[in-house]
């Protein structure tokens, strides 16, 4: 497989350093929405979709205002990743698969760009979004993003080992070399995504943390304005600060084995992206065309 890494929508919260700004750094924080693109032999896989471009187009309908306000998206429709993708010589249409971390308004806006491809995501998390409960969680979810989606396919809390974690899934029309691993705390039903590179796993953490440090084994530490955030955010407190912990013994048991990044790191996504895509380009073949059960 070839992993391309993309950022799909940068917010600008003021704050400076207090949001993870680099010290070298004038002006707002820049925080990316990470993205993965996988080149895969059945066809592409997106990992999060970051904003769509309606987002752009319309956000006063298809955001939230408070997290407008609050985290200052760009707005960028150059950064989506329908844009990305075909700017990378595909057609959006050759998305057969997009695994979401969660459905989160920044993590899902994608969704209606796609709309052939079949989505995977955790039970809890698509009845999360479907109850939406309370006022951050009717800001956080946001149904005009992913009414239109293509075909779900949901996954249950069951499923195999992988370096300690518990329930991780295999998804249905994909191979063994992308699996979903349950890290709630953030939402209900939050989630990594493994992906098996040539030089081993890559797990992409989603908001299970946000500051690249936080996952320090010795001295671990974060912002306190993203601190803030993380605590406003957060539905399961001693979920999420349970899952940062095993992400940290996870790097220091397996590191030769493992690399870890999530969502909203600066620093992780300039140093990944200028990797450029890595991995070898796979063999084409058909899509299985399984659908959601």
């Amino acid at each position: 497989m070839r992993i391309h890494h993309l950022n799909c929508g940068t917010m600008c919260p003021v704050g400076g350093r207090l949001m993870g700004r680099a010290p070298d750094d004038v002006g707002p924080a820049r925080i990316p929405c990470h993205c993965l693109l996988i080149e895969t032999d059945r066809g592409l896989v997106l990992v999060d979709t970051g904003l769509g471009r309606e987002d752009i187009q319309a956000p006063a309908t298809r955001l939230s205002r408070f997290f407008v306000g609050l985290m200052r998206p760009r707005l960028d429709v150059d950064e989506t990743a329908v844009q990305q993708i075909e700017r990378l010589g595909f057609s959006p249409r050759d998305v057969r698969h997009i695994v979401l971390t969660h459905l989160d308004f920044d993590h899902a806006g994608g969704l209606t760009d796609f709309p052939h491809a079949q989505v995977h995501l955790l039970a809890d998390e698509a009845q999360a979004a479907q109850q939406r409960a309370g006022m951050i969680a009717r800001g956080r979810y946001r149904p005009l993003q992913w009414s239109m989606a293509g075909s779900w396919q949901t996954y249950g809390p069951a499923g195999d080992d992988w370096f300690g974690f518990a329930c991780v899934r295999q998804l249905v029309g994909l191979g063994p070399e992308i699996l979903l691993v349950p890290l709630a705390g953030h939402t209900a039903g939050h989630a990594g995504v493994a992906v098996q590179a040539d030089d081993g796993w890559l797990l992409h953490a989603g908001d299970a943390y946000f500051f690249h440090a936080e996952i320090n084994v010795n001295n671990p530490h974060c912002p306190i304005g993203l601190r803030a955030y993380q605590a406003m955010m957060e539905v399961d407190r001693r979920a999420r600060l349970n899952n940062q912990q095993r992400l940290r013994d996870l790097l220091y048991q397996h590191a030769d084995a493992v690399r870890v990044l999530c969502a909203h790191d600066l620093t992780e996504f300039e140093m990944w992206a200028a990797r450029g895509p890595h991995g070898s380009p796979p063999e084409r073949r058909e899509s299985t065309g399984m659908s959601a059960g």
